[in-house]
């Protein structure tokens, strides 16, 4: 249930990038839910990580720390 859970949320990441290229969909509904739900984990990291980046490096972090998560279970 938990590796479930995992992937369903690595989805949502790798949805919060996609929608990123698109700016016109970014209005609507349910894109702003993917990109709360995946505000959950990215925002902290962004704190973390140098703001004189030149790409958003925070969504490459969650994605390697969620695939490690089921590897330490």
């Amino acid at each position: 249930m938990i590796r479930f859970l995992i992937n369903i949320y690595t989805w949502i990441v790798l949805a919060d990038v996609v929608l990123s290229y698109f700016p016109d969909y970014q209005r609507h509904q349910w894109a702003k839910t993917i990109k709360k739900l995946a505000g959950y984990t990215l925002d902290p990291v962004r704190k973390i990580l140098p703001a004189d980046l030149p790409f958003d490096f925070s969504p490459i972090v969650v994605l390697v720390i969620l695939q490690l998560l089921p590897a330490l279970w």
